[in-house]
C-alpha cells in the first residue's frame, strides 16, 4: 500500500456536505468508523491494538510496553476540516511500520502507533483531550461533565460508545512506558512551500488559550422594539470581534480569532438575549498571551457596556509555549537529511506530551498553506516522502535489525 491508498480508504468517512471537507468528532458515527478502520489496519500489519482508559488508540509492535518509541496523531477534525490534519500522521505511522516490516526489519525496543482522542476539541471544547487526560492535566470530573452542542455530556457519549467511565483519568504507567513521542503532521502554513522543501521538523508551538465570552443583553421583539435603547448582544459581539482583531494587529506575530458564535434564542424576528463567542489567542510566550487577553477583554468590556450589555469571561483551556526536545529534534533532522526546524502556531498532542517525555514533530509541505478548511492539501510525493522519512527515523530511534 501507500499513504495515498490508506488515505483513500478513509476518504468517504465523515464528509460534510454542508460545510465541505470533513466533520469527524469524538465518538460520533464518523469517528467510530475511523476507530474501526484503525484497528483493522493495524491488525493487518500484525500489531496488537488496545483502547486505553481515556479513549486513545494504541497499536503495538513488540511484546514489551516499556521503553517505547510512540508515533501517531489524531483522527478527529474541526467542523468542515481538511482531509490531512491528524489522519496524515496516523496513516503515515501505519505506512512506516509497513515499510519496515516489508524490509524484514524488527525493532529492538517497542514501537507504538497511536491515535489520540479529541485533539481538536471540536465536540467537547477541550483540545488534546485524550493526551491531557493521560498526563493528568485535566480532571475526570471536569471531563465527564463537558457538554457538546446537542446537550450530550461526555459521560453519556462515553457510555453510548461502550467505554468504561471509571478508567478516565491520569495513566502514569502508560506514560512511563513511552521513552519518546514523534508526531508527523501536515504543515499549517507556507513555510516549507516558500523554502521549496518537502519536510521539516518542529522547533516550538506558540502559547495559546481559548476563552468563552458570554454577552448578556435583553431579548425582545424585532418589530416592536425601537432601535434606541435596545440591549442587543449581537451588536455587542460584532464590536467584540473587531476589538479582538484590533488588539492582535497591534502586536507582532500575535493571533486573535473569534471563530464560533452561538446566539440565543437564534430567531429571525427576535432580538437575542445572549450571545456566546469563543476567543482564541496565540503568541510567542505565555505572558504575551495573557497580556493580549487582558487588553482584548478590557476593550470588549467597554464596547459591550456601550450597548447596554454585560460580559462574562470563562477560560476553557490554556496551553503554554512548547519548545520541543532539542537533542531528539536534531537527531531526527539529521536522519531526514538536515531538514530545517520551524515553529508552528497550531497546538498538537506532541506539545502536551513534551512536558513529560522527549517529543518532536515532522511537518509535511502544504502548497496552499491552508488548514482547518477543505482546501488543506499536500502533494502525493511529499506524503510518501514523509512516511519513508518516518520509517527511517523509527529505524534509527528503535534500534533493531533486518532478518
Amino acid at each position: 500500500m501507500s499513504v495515498r491508498d490508506r488515505l483513500a480508504e478513509i476518504s468517504p468517512i465523515g464528509r460534510d456536505n454542508v460545510r465541505g471537507g470533513y466533520s469527524r468528532h469524538l465518538l460520533d458515527p464518523a469517528e467510530m468508523v475511523l476507530r474501526g478502520w484503525f484497528e483493522s489496519s493495524a491488525e493487518a500489519l500484525g500489531l496488537s491494538v488496545e483502547v486505553d482508559g481515556n479513549g486513545n488508540l494504541w497499536a503495538w509492535w513488540g511484546e514489551s510496553r516499556r521503553g517505547a518509541v510512540a508515533t501517531g496523531s489524531h483522527l478527529d477534525s474541526v467542523p468542515g476540516g481538511g482531509a490531512l490534519d491528524g489522519p496524515l500522521g496516523v496513516v503515515s505511522a501505519l505506512e512506516a511500520v509497513a515499510i519496515l516490516k516489508a524490509e524484514g526489519w524488527r525493532p529492538t525496543r517497542p514501537i507504538a502507533v497511536c491515535a489520540f482522542a479529541e485533539e481538536e476539541g471540536s465536540r467537547f471544547g477541550m483540545p488534546c483531550l485524550g493526551s491531557r487526560l493521560m498526563v493528568g492535566e485535566i480532571t475526570p470530573e471536569d471531563t465527564l461533565a463537558r457538554v457538546d452542542r446537542d446537550g450530550v455530556t461526555l459521560e453519556e457519549a462515553w457510555r453510548q460508545a461502550g467505554l468504561e467511565v471509571s478508567t478516565i483519568g491520569p495513566d502514569p504507567d502508560r506514560l512511563a512506558g513511552i521513552d519518546m513521542f514523534l508526531e508527523l503532521h501536515v504543515e499549517q502554513g507556507l513555510d516549507l512551500e516558500n523554502r521549496g522543501l518537502p519536510l521539516a521538523v518542529g522547533s516550538a508551538i506558540m502559547a495559546h488559550g481559548r476563552w468563552r465570552l458570554s454577552i448578556l443583553g435583553e431579548g425582545n421583539h424585532a418589530g416592536t422594539t425601537p432601535m434606541q435603547g435596545r440591549r442587543d448582544p449581537v451588536v455587542a459581539v460584532s464590536s467584540a470581534a473587531l476589538a479582538v482583531r484590533e488588539i492582535a494587529m497591534e502586536r507582532p506575530a500575535a493571533r486573535g480569532t473569534v471563530g464560533r458564535i452561538s446566539v440565543t434564542p437564534n430567531g429571525t424576528n427576535v432580538i437575542a438575549s445572549r450571545v456566546d463567542a469563543w476567543l482564541d489567542i496565540r503568541a510567542h510566550s505565555d505572558s504575551e498571551v495573557r497580556a493580549q487577553l487582558d487588553a482584548t477583554v478590557a476593550l470588549i468590556q467597554k464596547r459591550v457596556a456601550a450597548e447596554g450589555c454585560a460580559l462574562q469571561v470563562h477560560e476553557e483551556s490554556f496551553s503554554p509555549l512548547v519548545l520541543f526536545d532539542e537533542p531528539l529534534t536534531a537527531r531526527i533532522a539529521g536522519v531526514l537529511g538536515g531538514v530545517p526546524a520551524i515553529p508552528t502556531g497550531a497546538g498538537h498532542d506532541a506539545g502536551v506530551l513534551s512536558a513529560y517525555v522527549p517529543s518532536a514533530m515532522i511537518f509535511v509541505r502544504n502548497p496552499t498553506g491552508i488548514s482547518h478548511a477543505p482546501e488543506e492539501t499536500a502533494r502525493e510525493e511529499d506524503c510518501e516522502a514523509g512516511a519513508h522519512g518516518l520509517a527511517d527515523v523509527l529505524r534509527d530511534l528503535a534500534g533493531g535489525a533486518s532478518r
